[in-house]
């Protein structure tokens, strides 16, 4: 009986007869990259769809993080993973139910900035996280009154805050120590790169680090460091400099490395300091020449794309001509991807 399938000839069968390979055509077919016209082209409609559907949303959730900051004297609300439009709006529906139950979380929030994310206490950058991850469907009853359990962590930080804020006074007395030891130069919290810590998180690392340096006694001249900056990241095991100038140092980096490195790097990092404003302020241009140009309703980037990379793709963008973006909202990132509300994702490095 015969076999349902196609012959598999020998390499040397399409060599000799000159006939073309259909595996060797496949391979080369699904190693062709994406471009930015052909994925646009593709996508365009779904993404309109989605984002027609999110506007009268959109709108709803401005109303009320407006009121919410107002009412609650915040400087911000800001969401720490991508959620939708639609939970973004229930969660702040439920903080206003909150705020109308309980008046009294009023009291220590003042001049903050809350941010809804997986866990709650305060961040290392001062900021009152309102943890999301026991669900907002879920409810508990306190003193009578339905909360969503998420809420009611807000309502159990609003009474620990002096506590948090006495901790806060410490670990920038300890960032000042490290300082000292240093020659100067300052430890700072870059909220947008580096892992989100909560106070304590980011004490116990400040502390482990300043225990390691005064016990090993580096030799830095007083204040020969002013004006550099550094940051602590506890996932690297290699120091480096980032394009801004600032020091990125491992915690389990080893003294003797550290002084090296910060020696023979700051020259470097002074004048990356210098180019940093020059920087932010072409990147800022390009995108507001580009978010003109395409008539975007927003151009914005993923935190993990470096200035550099959205001033190179913001170029290469102003020399196209992307009628599919007018009205949209557009995310540089690594990838291509339509969100579930109709924001585009392309990469930074999209190809033509």
């Amino acid at each position: 009986m015969p076999l349902n399938r196609p012959i598999k000839w020998d390499k040397t069968y399409y060599s000799f007869t000159g006939f073309k390979d259909p595996e060797e055509e496949l391979e080369q077919a699904q190693r062709v990259e994406t471009t930015l016209i052909s994925w646009l082209d593709d996508n365009e409609a779904s993404a309109v769809k989605k984002l027609k559907k999110s506007l009268p949303l959109r709108k709803e959730l401005e109303r009320l993080k407006f009121e919410l900051s107002h009412q609650l004297q915040l400087s911000d609300i800001r969401w720490q993973r991508s959620w939708g439009v639609a939970h973004r709006c229930s969660q702040l529906h439920s903080l206003g139910r909150l705020v109308q139950q309980r008046p009294e979380v009023l009291k220590n929030v003042k001049g903050r900035t809350v941010v809804f994310t997986d866990r709650s206490g305060m961040s290392a950058a001062g900021h009152i996280m309102l943890g999301t991850m026991d669900v907002h469907h879920h409810w508990t009853k306190v003193r009578r009154f339905q909360i969503s359990c998420y809420f009611f962590h807000f309502l159990k930080l609003s009474f620990i805050l002096p506590n948090y804020y006495k901790l806060q006074k410490r670990l920038l007395f300890l960032e000042d120590r490290i300082s000292q030891l240093l020659g100067g130069i300052q430890v700072i919290y870059i909220e947008e790169l580096q892992p989100l810590l909560t106070l304590e998180e980011y004490y116990e690392t400040l502390d482990s680090f300043y225990n390691k340096l005064r016990d090993s006694r580096l030799p830095f001249h007083p204040r020969s460091l002013r004006g550099l900056q550094m940051i602590l990241e506890s996932d690297r095991y290699a120091p480096s400099l980032h394009e801004f100038g600032h020091f990125v140092i491992p915690t389990v980096c080893d003294p003797t490395t550290l002084q090296w490195f910060i020696f023979a790097k700051a020259q470097q990092a002074r004048e990356n300091l210098k180019r940093k404003e020059e920087m932010m302020i072409t990147e800022k241009e390009l995108i507001d020449t580009s978010t003109e140009k395409f008539s975007l309703d927003r151009l914005y980037k993923e935190p993990s794309v470096s200035s550099a990379q959205m001033i190179d793709c913001c170029k290469r963008l102003l020399e196209e001509s992307l009628p599919y973006l007018q009205g949209m909202h557009l995310c540089i990132s690594h990838f291509y991807s339509v969100l579930q509300d109709g924001d585009l994702c392309v990469p930074w490095n999209w190809k033509n």
